[in-house]
């Protein structure tokens, strides 16, 4: 059974806070500039209009995962996780030259609302907010729908002041959501070292019939190559049980085969690593999402070692993403 949070979540009507830095982008440029910086076609989106896209390095690795929203004819929103829109700014400011583009960060809140039945439940919320000329952006992702409502902090409640009917979710809940629905996060999934085939983002994030942006090589080769990597992100789910065991952890290692003679973390072979973890109501057992090494099969058998590397091996499963579906079964097989 389902705890209430996780359940409003999924199927009903759930709220939560999340930190956004939000930066305008603005000028009779904006446009052609995004469109050489960004991997999906800025040209093409109407106003009002949202999309996720990858800003890369030069080099093809990841400055950030933003949402690019148009405002209008010379505008445009940038949003990012919190505490990356300087990085964000810097990275853009790099290539500006003489482009007639101003840059500005705005003192905006964010809050998500998410469940099968919460554009029902928020209906009036949205209406009054959507006066107060605040965006809402639509959210799905495998599978997990829902709002998200972006705009100046005065205008945007925060989620303890949300109406009947609309469950204030806390982090546990929202994470072990965000992980069984396979969706990285910056600073944990996400780092300058990423490479966008690694993440299962390109789908999502990449147009390959727009013109050249920074850092499209990497991206384009790969692709040419049918996605070969060293490493992808998969789902990683310890045997289910009671929540207080042998907790998953950031930072532990993955193992494949048999553990060795005396299970020695010297003789055993890192083939990945965890980088977010919770526990899962909606399976039952602590669940993560790792970086594993094409040598080891998701789906297939792990073994998972503390960090540290003390004490033995224990057995887990990896999988690919997402863990759970729209209808609440587990992901691939």
């Amino acid at each position: 059974m389902l705890d209430p949070e996780t359940a409003a979540l999924r199927t009903g009507a759930g709220g939560f806070s999340a930190r956004r830095d939000v930066l305008a982008v603005r000028g009779p440029d904006a446009e052609t500039y995004l469109q050489g910086q960004l991997s999906q076609d800025v040209a093409a989106l109407g106003v009002g209009r949202a999309t996720d896209s990858l800003l890369l390095h030069p080099d093809g690795k990841l400055a950030a995962l933003v949402r690019v929203t148009r405002t209008d004819g010379q505008g445009f929103l940038l949003d990012v996780e919190g505490g990356y829109g300087e990085a964000v700014a810097e990275r853009l400011r790099r290539f500006l030259l003489r482009s007639k583009v101003e840059l500005e960060h705005l003192d905006w809140r964010c809050l998500c609302l998410r469940g099968d039945s919460v554009e029902d439940a928020a209906a009036g919320l949205l209406a009054v907010l959507g006066e107060r000329g605040v965006l809402t952006l639509p959210f799905d992702w495998n599978g997990w729908v829902g709002v998200d409502v972006l705009g100046p902090g005065d205008a945007v409640l925060d989620a303890s002041q949300l109406p009947e009917g609309i469950v204030p979710c806390g982090t546990a809940a929202v994470e072990a959501c965000r992980i069984a629905s396979g969706i990285p996060a910056m600073g944990s999934e996400l780092t300058d070292k990423t490479i966008a085939a690694e993440t299962g983002l390109v789908g999502r994030t990449v147009d390959f019939d727009k013109g050249c942006y920074t850092g499209q090589e990497l991206v384009a080769r790969i692709d040419s190559r049918g996605s070969k990597v060293a490493r992808r992100l998969v789902g990683v789910v310890a045997p289910q049980g009671a929540e207080d065991v042998a907790p998953l952890a950031r930072g532990m290692t993955l193992h494949a085969g048999s553990a060795s003679p005396g299970d020695g973390v010297a003789d055993d072979k890192v083939v990945g690593s965890v980088t977010s973890a919770a526990y899962s109501h909606e399976l039952d057992a602590w669940i993560a999402l790792a970086y594993l090494h094409r040598s080891a099969d998701a789906p297939g058998p792990v073994r998972v070692r503390s960090g540290d590397g003390i004490g033995g091996s224990r057995p887990a499963r990896a999988d690919a993403l997402p863990l759970v579906t729209p209808e609440g079964a587990h992901g691939p097989d």
